[in-house]
């Protein structure tokens, strides 16, 4: 069974989902860029941090290491999908219930939806609505 990832874990996972394979120096220049440049701007991650992180990582199956020499080259092993799947059903379990019902209908209360959301909403629904 998948692990669910920490904050700090869901951040490294994201660069190596958009970069692909990279080492610990470049998962943690890109980390401390994101985090500069964020809507709420977060304290640095030091390198040895960083390094702790993706060896716990890897340890939880996470990632892969390969050795190049003397670089380590980090993959990510568990999929952006997968990752989503748990962390979705975690919150929608969570936070309301197990009602996806109740985590849309509060999704569209609160969030002026855009003409072409809504298309793909109900396009999303006919779908669903003929799969049954």
């Amino acid at each position: 069974m998948m692990t669910k990832p920490t904050d700090s874990e869901l951040e490294i996972l994201h660069i190596l989902w958009e970069q692909g394979p990279g080492t610990v120096r470049a998962v943690n220049d890109l980390l401390n860029e994101r985090r500069r440049s964020g809507q709420k701007a977060r304290e640095a991650a030091g390198y040895t941090t960083t390094l702790k992180l993706m060896q716990i990582m890897l340890e939880k199956g996470m990632v892969s290491r390969e050795e190049d020499g003397r670089t380590h080259i980090y993959s990510a092993v568990v999929q952006e999908g997968d990752t989503q799947e748990l962390l979705l059903q975690d919150f929608v379990d969570q936070a309301f219930r197990g009602s996806t019902a109740r985590l849309v209908m509060q999704a569209l209360g609160n969030h002026e939806a855009s003409a072409e959301e809504l298309d793909e909403i109900k396009a999303l629904i006919a779908r669903i609505e003929q799969g049954k």
